[in-house]
């Protein structure tokens, strides 16, 4: 992919904000109050679970759908009542939405030619466009010619040409087989990187929105529970939702000794934040990552021997660099563990189980 951005002269990094902005379905309020400040040049994830709200709050911006209340600014001007083909915004829907009848290059100067372009200078642009995207050769294809990889980089490229003031990406990569949509969303980040436009990405894949954002908006219920770096949301979750929502993670049983540490399996260990409710001593509920657990096989020849619980390993699976592996306590819990890929199990080994750090707790 060309990683110029001189072949799209005009593309500059934006500020968005939307302003405690509601919108409603009839009788169900789909973004209640919701609130977010991007800079200009950003790459802003918003991800949750299917209904959280996240499309809803893409198509506002977009102008396809109409905010009950509040305000959404671009470029520091209100665009709340302004008609969608006005607000010089680019969207990226998961479906690609090209013309069947149009090569790529014709689909790519689609967007030109409402704009009434001239032929030439909007064929330039489109070849540029596709350029761009690494499809320069193939303008002349036809959709059914293209793989759904490529069909995305033309709808993306189509995008662009306009020289947007954002970038919107709704679900686009989710059509996608694994190892493409992979490769593409790389190709993205790099290519947003390159033109410093502004961006704005659904997704409910929490791998895919921490892989590229600069930030992410982790939302529920037409709100964010958290907005963050992906290592802040990953490492200090504010909320159970945002722990359990972004990565794996072991609930587990835990002891507040009420000086600020927890015991867990056996182990004491530092916490962030107690809550307040349980500031004194009581159970509370720790989450600790599979990579934050560690397995003691041979506790006999271990300078931790006798510490932590003993389990039974019920699954184990390569993965490469790591194991993952699942084990059940005498109680019948599960864990998650995340291990070395060198120390291979047995369905049915018994083993003691240690937690080395606490990502969150919360009241059991």
């Amino acid at each position: 992919m060309t990683t110029s951005s001189s072949v799209l002269p005009g593309i500059v990094g934006t500020p968005v904000s939307f302003e405690s902005v509601s919108l409603k379905f009839g009788s169900t309020l789909a973004l209640d109050e919701f609130s977010l400040d991007i800079a200009p040049g950003e790459f802003v994830a918003l991800l949750g679970p299917s209904g959280s709200g996240k499309t809803t709050a893409l198509r506002a911006l977009a102008g396809l759908e109409a905010a009950s209340s509040g305000r959404i600014l671009v470029d520091d001007g209100d665009i709340t009542g302004v008609p969608t083909n006005r607000r010089d915004l680019g969207m990226v829907f998961q479906s690609y939405s090209l013309f069947p009848h149009l090569t790529a290059l014709e689909n790519t100067e689609y967007g030109l030619r409402n704009r009434r372009q001239p032929k030439a200078a909007r064929r330039t642009a489109a070849q540029a466009g596709l350029d761009l995207v690494g499809l320069g050769d193939l303008a002349d294809r036809y959709p059914h010619e293209l793989s759904g990889g490529q069909q995305q980089r033309v709808a993306l490229a189509r995008a662009l040409v306009t020289r947007p003031k954002v970038l919107l990406l709704d679900e686009s990569l989710s059509a996608l087989d694994a190892k493409v949509r992979v490769q593409l969303r790389e190709e993205i980040r790099q290519l947003q990187l390159r033109l410093g436009i502004t961006t704005i990405f659904v997704t409910h894949d929490q791998e895919e929105a921490l892989s590229i954002a600069d930030r992410v908006a982790v939302m529920k219920d037409g709100r964010i529970e958290q907005v963050g770096t992906p290592e802040d949301l990953y490492l200090r979750p504010a909320s159970a939702f945002v722990a359990e929502f972004v990565g794996v993670t072991n609930r587990i049983p835990a002891e507040n000794l009420g000086d600020g540490t927890v015991r867990v399996l056996g182990s004491v260990l530092p916490v962030a934040e107690v809550p307040a409710a349980d500031a004194s001593a009581g159970e509370l509920v720790a989450y600790v990552r599979p990579e934050n657990l560690r397995l003691v096989v041979d506790a006999g020849a271990d300078s931790i021997a006798g510490s932590g619980v003993s389990a039974t390993v019920v699954e184990s699976s390569f993965l490469g660099s790591f194991r993952h592996t699942l084990v059940t306590l005498p109680d019948g819990s599960l864990l998650r563990i995340q291990h070395a890929a060198t120390e291979a199990l047995a369905i049915g080994n018994e083993v003691r189980v240690q937690a080395l750090a606490v990502t969150r707790v919360v009241a059991a």
